[in-house]
């Protein structure tokens, strides 16, 4: 079942990012969505949960009170609700599947002259980076919020969510510039391994929520295509260090 509330006390992408977080931490909450510019929460449910409950799981500067319930169960939806699902799924996914594809592209073109296979996973690694970095520079604010909620060593230690896109442009720049690559590689299987198993526990617990991969800018679902990309980078890095040795 869906219930859609009011929320006030709602000011900026890193309100609607701690929202989403708090909210989605309830016991039998399978989605959180946010609409800030009208100030309403659609919160979907497999058990009721009173609103009482969800106040107390929010700080004080945040008010919620329910507007209005509908039933996503009811059969009138059931046998176009996978089919809806699926086209939004496909339709947020798109930039991010656009970026990997530009990124590839251009990896590949940098190299079909004299073509090495380490040259272009180095290339593809670094301009990753420098691309999914820049997303998250772009609202420095809400980016740690977002990526808290699936990212253990985030959640643990808000900091390093605040330096994470830092990190990653100094990865890229290793990369594209063949700077201490050994030591770059050692570290992108480090930082995407601890993400990784944040978002295979998000997705075995079914948990809709928002990637922040490419930041706060798009709204992009978690989804397996963002463990497909961790994997692909992770697999990248480790092939990279057996060719190395």
């Amino acid at each position: 079942m869906k219930h859609t509330y009011t929320i006030t006390g709602m000011t900026c992408n890193n309100c609607k990012a701690s929202v989403e977080k708090y909210l989605s931490e309830i016991d039998h909450v399978l989605e959180v969505s946010v609409n800030l510019e009208i100030g309403e929460v659609e919160v979907k449910m497999d058990k009721h949960i009173s609103t009482e409950i969800l106040q107390k799981a929010l700080p004080k500067k945040y008010s919620i009170s329910e507007k209005k319930e509908k039933n996503v169960f009811t059969s009138s939806s059931m046998a176009a609700m996978p089919m809806e699902e699926e086209k939004s799924k496909l339709q947020q996914l798109k930039p991010l599947l656009l970026i990997i594809f530009y990124i590839a592209t251009a990896s590949l073109l940098l190299h079909y002259k004299d073509w090495s296979w380490s040259a272009f996973m180095l290339d593809f690694m670094g301009l990753f980076y420098i691309v999914f970095s820049f997303f998250k520079m772009l609202d420095l604010k809400g980016f740690p919020e977002s990526f808290s909620m699936y990212d253990p060593l985030a959640k643990r230690i808000p900091f390093y969510g605040k330096i994470y896109p830092f990190i990653e442009t100094a990865l890229g720049l290793m990369f594209l510039m063949r700077v201490e690559v050994h030591i770059a590689l050692m570290i992108t299987l480090v930082v995407l391994g601890i993400t990784s198993i944040g978002v295979t526990k998000t997705l075995l617990d079914k948990k809709a929520i928002r990637c922040a991969c490419l930041g706060t800018a798009l709204k992009l679902p978690m989804t397996e295509a963002t463990f497909i990309e961790n994997a692909i980078m992770i697999v990248m890095a480790i092939l990279m260090l057996i060719g190395m040795n």
